[in-house]
């Protein structure tokens, strides 16, 4: 496989399979991960990995706690204008009609949520932190640390699904990995091998064409 297939074939899966991945596998994409750029190479990520019984006590963990009143960080700019808006309204409406949910059922729309809090059923949880005092270029480099996590996934057949949900569970999972005050919980990410056979992992979002967002100058025309 290559790269342009790599992208191609990553998905935010929401169901998956129980079969945990070998350890080796795990570790070498997280490892490899790491040769993303960083400036000054800082490396400025801190990953957590986790399955089995320790993954088993978190989930219980975040599951009898409640959801926090303010999240890590906004995860969402406040008041979304347009064309965010509407692009991030289609992918809920996609999401909900592709799991057989109306659009006016608040209460199937929150449990779907609350499926992210179980990381859609993934054998593996992956917890990307960075310290409080970096910037947002830092933040930039977790970006190109956790896209190298999911193509690198992808290359061996497994899926992902990176989740800004935690901010919003990050007191729990720090207190169960022990990180620092000085530490901000990023993102989570399930990974696993995807359930072809639940609709949801149909879903694919489709993206504005170049012209929207992009622009060249200075070439010769094609």
């Amino acid at each position: 496989m290559n790269v342009s297939q790599a992208i191609r074939q990553r998905l935010s899966a929401r169901a998956f399979k129980p079969d945990v991945p070998p350890a080796a596998m795990v570790r070498g994409i997280l490892e490899l991960a790491a040769r993303a750029p960083s400036g000054g190479n800082l490396q400025p990520w801190h990953v957590h990995a986790l399955a089995g019984a320790p993954l088993a006590q978190l989930l219980a963990r975040v599951a009898d706690a409640p959801l926090q009143a303010e999240p890590e960080y906004a995860v969402y700019p406040p008041q979304l204008p347009e064309p965010w808006r509407t692009r991030r309204w289609r992918n809920g409406m996609q999401l909900y009609d592709i799991v057989g949910i109306a659009r006016d059922d608040k209460p199937a729309r929150e449990r779907q949520m609350l499926r992210n809090a179980a990381l859609f059923g993934a054998p593996v949880a992956v917890f990307i932190s960075v310290e409080r005092r970096m910037g947002l270029p830092q933040w930039v480099d977790l970006g190109m640390y956790a896209q190298n996590l999911m193509l690198l996934a992808a290359e061996q057949g497994l899926a992902t699904c990176p989740q800004a949900y935690w901010a919003r569970c990050s007191r729990a999972v720090k207190e169960f990995l022990g990180l620092p005050e000085s530490r901000m919980l990023a993102i989570g990410m399930a990974l696993g091998w995807a359930d072809e056979a639940e609709p949801v992992n149909a879903l694919r979002t489709e993206r504005d064409p170049f012209d929207v967002w992009g622009e060249m100058r200075g070439f010769d025309a094609p």
